[in-house]
């Protein structure tokens, strides 16, 4: 059995203001009181502007939440107009960013050394990157899609030492299924979750694939989540319009009952 703890991490996108954000991760923590929090991590993704006042609202009501950022710079400081600092992040007391979303690919044209740099900013700022990694549609159908994710994989990580590989958390996220109503099969998940494990396993060791925490993401409720994390190697979710629902990502958090 995984001595793994369950991850539930919540990314907001580019949704909720400030006000918004505070009545939301309040509600949440009211909702939090009837799971075991003992037993998953419960993690919400807001955007930049909201994490202050995240931060506030969690400290002050001690509640079982941990937060983070959406995004992350590759620089530590300098003339990057717009960008936000791994540092700052860690100011505000952050302990997560996701990196490499699929959105950042595509509307963004970040790559795969862009990813990598900001995957070791993180490392560098003390922050646990939740590397984001899935393949689109053509490839899906093509059958190629555990290789193409695994491409991913490698590119993000590439030249991390073992205790940061042990770190990182990995979310499978088929861009087919982001916001689509689509949601990969348990069996679907299973296989390329597996393949990331095993591609862990294959460069650092059998130590750091079984620590490693592999998330699933892509229309994952709280109508799915308890088949999903059936699987051997799903470790928790990255979860998106769900997560702004207090109530719901609650019951996704409370998936083992």
């Amino acid at each position: 059995m995984s001595t793994r703890t369950p991850l539930m991490a919540g990314n907001w996108k580019m949704n909720l203001d400030w006000k918004q954000g505070l009545a939301l991760v309040e509600e949440l923590g009211e909702q939090l009181k009837d799971v075991d929090t003992s037993k998953v991590e419960t993690v919400v993704l807001p955007p930049f502007v909201d994490i202050r006042t995240v931060q506030t609202a969690v400290e002050a009501g001690k509640l079982p939440i941990a937060y983070g950022a959406q995004d992350i710079s590759e620089h530590e400081s300098g003339a990057y107009t717009g960008e936000v600092s791994g540092p700052m992040l860690s100011a505000l007391g952050c302990t997560y960013v996701a990196v490499g979303h699929s959105e950042r690919r595509q509307y963004h044209g970040e790559t795969e050394q862009i990813t990598n740099n900001k995957v070791k900013a993180a490392f560098a700022a003390g922050l646990t990157p939740i590397l984001c990694v899935g393949e689109p549609l053509e490839e899906r159908k093509a059958g190629k899609h555990v290789e193409y994710t695994l491409a991913q994989l490698e590119g993000g990580i590439e030249g991390l030492d073992v205790e940061q590989a042990k770190q990182i958390v990995i979310a499978y996220e088929p861009v087919w299924a982001i916001g689509t109503g689509e949601v990969a099969t348990p069996d679907d998940a299973q296989e390329v979750c597996a393949a990331i494990r095993e591609a862990l396993q294959a460069i650092y060791g059998a130590e750091v694939a079984g620590a490693v925490r592999v998330l699933y993401g892509g229309s994952v409720k709280s109508a799915n989540v308890a088949e999903l994390m059936e699987k051997q190697d799903v470790d928790g979710a990255l979860v998106g319009g769900a997560s702004l629902k207090a109530e719901e990502f609650a019951k996704i958090a409370g998936f083992q009952g």
